[in-house]
């Protein structure tokens, strides 16, 4: 009794906010240090997308996308050559990586999860996922274009297609790999205990679970095959002219920029900063779409 009536005589603490004291003004110090740093960071973004908004969203007009690269000395033409070649190889990129990348995801989230072959493709994946880009492009035109392995052709869209598919499948292989296993343990026990097959349940129950987390990974890794440039040089080549087949040169956009943009002609140099218009605003694109299909999923 004499210890609550004590409890209850003792003066109530302040606990204002008050902004002198010495832990607040660090607090503060230390939040406008990490805004400023923040600021800094993303400052770099803005630049580039202000300056390239700047040079090439004035160049935009209906023959920009409609018309073939000028020649030398012309000064009529357009990029609708690349952005038919960006995109021709973009999809078979996607034809070959995605099926491949959405199966070595399921192996190893619902196969074979902690053996040590799992834990091999795991560690493989990290690693090619920091191999520059360009190593990719050269493996491909020693095992592919220099070889004339497909029907006697040396560089074509196909072999670019395969040069930009190395670098998607470590996005999509860690994306399905990461989405399958958030799915609960719970629905496939469930699938299991009335009789459905390992195969079956993926298919029907856990793939569709993960299939949000699974095309955000693939957005992504679109989006970053869609602006490479060096793989393109040796596999894909470069082609001035609309597309003739799968199987020889095609232009891209990043190739177009990075030639375009070394040229001593006016009429090029603009080409190269409407197309790196072109490509920034659908890499943009990509990503708002990735990250507008990220937030739906976690509603």
């Amino acid at each position: 009794m004499t210890s609550t009536v004590a409890q209850a005589s003792r003066p109530i603490p302040d606990l204002r906010y008050k902004p002198t004291r010495s832990r607040n003004i660090i607090g503060i110090a230390l939040t406008s240090v990490a805004g400023l740093f923040s600021l800094v960071a993303v400052l770099p973004l803005f630049l580039v997308l202000s300056y390239v908004l700047y040079k090439g969203a004035s160049k935009l007009s209906l023959d920009l996308f409609l018309l073939e690269q000028p020649a030398p000395g012309l000064e009529v033409g357009g990029i609708s050559n690349a952005i038919q070649g960006s995109i021709i190889v973009t999809l078979i990129a996607s034809l070959l990586a995605i099926p491949i990348g959405i199966g070595g995801g399921v192996f190893l989230a619902e196969y074979s999860r902690n053996g040590w072959f799992a834990n091999f493709i795991r560690f493989g994946t990290n690693v090619l996922s920091g191999v520059p880009s360009i190593i990719a492009g050269v493996f491909i035109y020693s095992a592919i274009v220099s070889t004339r392995i497909l029907f006697g052709h040396a560089y074509s869209a196909v072999a670019g297609g395969m040069a930009l598919a190395v670098l998607m499948l470590p996005t999509v292989i860690k994306t399905t790999d990461e989405g399958l296993k958030l799915v609960s343990d719970d629905l496939r026990r469930a699938a299991l205990g009335v009789g459905a097959s390992r195969f079956v349940t993926t298919i029907r129950i856990t793939l569709p679970k993960a299939s949000r987390s699974i095309a955000t990974g693939i957005v992504l890794s679109i989006a970053r095959a869609a602006g490479e440039t060096a793989p393109l040089i040796f596999t894909a080549l470069y082609s001035p002219w609309w597309a003739e087949g799968i199987f020889n040169p095609v232009g891209s956009l990043s190739v177009l920029i990075f030639k375009f943009a070394t040229m001593p002609y006016e009429v090029q140099n603009e080409l190269a900063w409407a197309a790196s218009f072109v490509l920034v605003a659908f890499i943009l694109a990509l990503n708002l779409v990735a990250r507008w299909i990220n937030t739906f999923t976690s509603r």
